[in-house]
């Protein structure tokens, strides 16, 4: 099973890198095949929105063998991160299908429900399958301790289960 975890913002300074770290960690001790798809990597440069650019190329070549996708993503201003926006209207007929999980991240004590909602929209309307599960990963800032380990163990078992709807849904 393939399921890439798209890290969402390309802000400096960014926590939901973090969580992503610790995502994939989850993941590959599941034996579950995934990578870091970083929306650094894919930042829009051209005018092309037709899927034909050398970016969209670049990210259509992790999305196509993807059985399903991960989505890390911080909350700005009760939404989602433009670039995150950017980088996956790059492509569209690629993601027809697919499951998607998304974990919401914010310093603040809802862990960014809001964005997580505002993105599950667009997220079906690009032809994807957001799974219900969600992890909601709230005071970032404290989550994590020196050594960038989650702090709250609980959180192995909500990603464990994100990981495993992706999965059953993959398989459907």
């Amino acid at each position: 099973m393939r399921i890439p975890i798209i890290l969402g913002t390309a802000r400096e300074g960014r926590q939901s890198e973090k969580v992503a770290i610790y995502v994939f960690g989850v993941a590959k001790a599941k034996g579950i095949e995934t990578e870091i798809i970083d929306v650094r990597d894919y930042r829009v440069l051209e005018t092309d929105n037709t899927g034909t650019s050398a970016t969209a190329k670049a990210l259509a070549e992790k999305i196509v063998p993807a059985d399903g996708l991960i989505i890390i993503m911080p909350e700005y201003n009760h939404g989602y991160p433009g670039e995150l926006k950017m980088t996956l209207d790059l492509l569209f007929k690629e993601y027809t299908g697919k499951p998607v999980g998304v974990c919401g991240v914010s310093n603040g004590p809802v862990g960014g429900a809001r964005g997580v909602q505002a993105l599950r929209l667009a997220l079906i309307g690009m032809m994807m399958h957001p799974v219900r599960e969600a992890v909601y990963f709230a005071n970032v800032n404290d989550l994590f301790d020196a050594h960038d380990d989650v702090k709250n163990k609980s959180y192995d078992k909500l990603v464990i289960g994100l990981i495993d709807a992706v999965v059953k849904a993959a398989r459907k």
